[in-house]
């Protein structure tokens, strides 16, 4: 384990400055989307919204916390786990909605909702759970990280462009019109050419220590998935709306914790491979949940 203890990702400040921006750009772009009718929706929807903030941000972080206390992996893998489930869900979760059947109008909500709220829970939820456990305690006491300081970061990458993007969706129709569908592309262009050049740049790291987290953030995931989706049904939501959350649960915001991680932990490897394979184990993982999504009413239809 001393090896993997020294693992660095390199990353230098002008990638985390675009990575910043990237995540900015995303949220901006999310927040285009956003529509009167998207919060009206909630006077309709209000259970499984209260189900999927709760899910997101009380069960994920808790089940995590057990799910370490299991396992007990790495230090640093642990602690890694638990600033990928404090974060908010991740935005391609809106188009996994879509593509699942679940409520992609619920999907959006959520994600905004869930953004702003990150601001306060995710900070609190990492520092909670982080400090429950020695080892990870002490890592976070030997950084020296504060709520304030993760505070003003995710206000910064994420909600000051979310409220921008609900200005500029509101007050400005027409250009919001013509940007909207640009804007989506470009921000997704720039996040994959992002991870692209990154995984080039730390190909050794990526091969060398990738196995220890494959099978963490498989199971971290499928969990994520089946709160989502299980509490949801506990509470007597229906079908398309226990679709959404299970997604909105189990896609987090990887890119998000990576931010954090190079911000306040000088990239630390550990916790830099949990986050990173999450943002890349989302895209298979949100598409073949949404796939069988979709199956399923496929197939009720079929039978009538």
């Amino acid at each position: 384990m001393s090896t993997l203890d020294q693992v660095r990702i390199n990353f230098s400040d002008d990638s985390v400055g675009l990575l910043n921006f990237c995540l900015g750009f995303i949220m901006f772009g999310v927040a285009l989307n956003l529509k009167k009718a998207n919060f009206l929706n909630l006077l309709n929807h209000k259970k499984a919204f209260f189900t999927g903030i709760s899910s997101q941000f009380i069960l994920l972080p808790a089940f995590t916390f057990l799910l370490i206390w299991i396992i007990k992996p790495h230090p640093g893998l642990a602690l890694g786990m638990i600033l990928v489930a404090a974060c908010p869900g991740g935005n391609v979760s809106n188009f996994y909605s879509l593509i699942g059947k679940g409520n992609a109008a619920l999907s959006v909500t959520l994600t905004a909702f869930a953004t702003i709220i990150a601001a306060f829970a995710t900070p609190f939820n990492f520092q909670f759970w982080g400090s429950l456990l020695p080892d990870t305690s002490e890592m976070i006491q030997n950084i020296g990280l504060g709520f304030w300081q993760m505070f003003k970061t995710v206000l910064l990458i994420l909600v000051f462009p979310l409220i921008l993007g609900l200005l500029v969706g509101n007050q400005l129709p027409k250009l919001t019109k013509t940007i909207e569908k640009p804007t989506k592309v470009i921000s997704f262009l720039i996040l994959l050419a992002f991870i692209v050049v990154a995984t080039v740049d730390n190909i050794d790291v990526f091969k060398n220590y990738i196995h220890y987290v494959v099978l963490l953030v498989l199971a971290h995931n499928l969990m994520a998935l089946s709160i989502g989706y299980f509490s949801s049904k506990l509470v007597g939501n229906n079908e398309e709306d226990c679709r959404t959350i299970s997604i909105e649960t189990g896609i987090q915001n990887g890119g998000l914790a990576l931010v954090l991680i190079f911000n306040f932990f000088d990239g630390n490897g550990p916790m830099a491979l949990i986050a990173a394979w999450w943002g890349v184990w989302d895209v298979f993982s949100g598409y073949l949940t949404a796939s069988y999504f979709a199956y399923r009413s496929k197939k009720r239809l079929a039978l009538g």
